[in-house]
């Protein structure tokens, strides 16, 4: 299984996505800037992942800290949850590892515990976050492998598979578990323009587990779609609304519509953390706008004329009225999301 992020005595050592696929290289963060500036360089990128990094960073500033006690680090505690916080805007993930490290803190905090208590008890959650959410993708998996098809193609866009997480995958997760199933999967996977997340990373992952897949450019979809040769899509999240609305890598949106018009299914793969119920509709969603040397060049080359204008947001959102399923953990999730969100929810507690 692929590491994508892996705790250390140094630090935490993540793979370096921007190099992929042609070099597999990594990266050692020994502080928690290091770790805020690896997800903002989006040297690990993926809503899952993020998240279990910032949690893992929280506990890196922790085990840096040359406080005392719970009482004495909790101002510089703030200063690293804001500065993590602060690296993207629109993976809910994100947020939620920390506000669960901040819980663990309180705890901590109001016990008056030693330093060496709250460096070991911040580890040991951001520990917990890493299994669970290789638990969270494989469960999920099953789930959502019994809803493709036996055999043809799947059309996936951006990359939600094991690089995304800490291991297996989401929408990729769904496509390994149907594999291992035995139904005849055939992938294609979008490029994902501007940062190539499909062409470099679905690709490279894919092939190293002799899933067969093919490459398409973001405009061959639909005629892939017309030809008969695209059998369900399924696609990750980094936040999906309590009506169902979700963001995803730039593009998405698109395919949904299409999926639509040649009613072919889309279904939405991510874990319960992914789910924002305190944000009511997609319209909610902060969106990132990333820099414009993402689309002026690429490789190192200038694309585009000096001064042209460029719009580079990192994701959009695809309306409810275009997801056949939303796949969880906790099971599949149907129209009306409103309601099934609420009842899963409701169930889980």
């Amino acid at each position: 299984m692929i590491s994508t992020l892996a705790w250390t005595p140094d630090g935490i050592r993540f793979i370096n996505q921007t190099k992929l696929p042609l070099e597999e290289t990594y990266v050692l963060a020994t502080t928690y800037e290091q770790v805020a500036d690896v997800i903002v360089s989006m040297v690990v990128r993926g809503a899952p992942a993020i998240g279990v990094s910032a949690a893992y960073g929280v506990a890196l500033g922790a085990l840096r800290s040359n406080a005392a006690s719970a009482q004495d680090f909790a101002p510089e505690f703030e200063k690293i949850c804001a500065r993590l916080a602060g690296t993207r805007p629109t993976a809910v993930n994100l947020f939620w590892a920390i506000d669960r490290m901040k819980r663990v803190f309180a705890d901590l905090l109001a016990s008056g515990s030693a330093m060496a208590r709250v460096q070991d008890t911040l580890l040991a959650e951001a520990h917990a976050m890493y299994d669970e959410d290789i638990a969270a993708c494989k469960t999920m998996g099953a789930f959502g492998g019994a809803l493709l098809p036996q055999s043809g193609g799947v059309l996936t866009h951006c990359n939600a598979g094991a690089l995304a997480t800490c291991g297996y995958g989401t929408a990729l997760g769904v496509i390994r578990s149907a594999v291992e199933q035995g139904k005849q999967i055939h992938v294609f996977a979008d490029e994902t323009r501007p940062f190539l997340q499909g062409a470099r990373l679905t690709a490279w992952e894919l092939m190293a587990d002799g899933i067969p897949t093919t490459v398409i450019c973001d405009n061959m979809a639909a005629s892939l779609m017309q030809a008969g040769r695209i059998q369900a899509v399924v696609v990750g999240a980094d936040r999906i609304a309590a009506n169902g609305d979700f963001a995803n890598k730039i593009g998405t949106y698109n395919v949904a519509i299409l999926a639509k018009e040649h009613g072919i299914p889309f279904y939405c793969a991510a874990p319960w953390s992914t789910i924002d119920t305190a944000t009511a509709t997609g319209e909610g969603i902060p969106i990132e706008e990333r820099s414009p040397v993402e689309v002026t060049h690429h490789g190192g080359k200038q694309l585009t004329p000096h001064g042209v204008g460029i719009c580079n947001p990192a994701f959009d959102v695809t309306p409810a009225k275009y997801v056949t399923a939303i796949i969880t953990e906790r099971g599949v999730l149907r129209a009306p999301y409103t309601e099934s969100l609420k009842q899963m929810e409701m169930v889980a507690v």
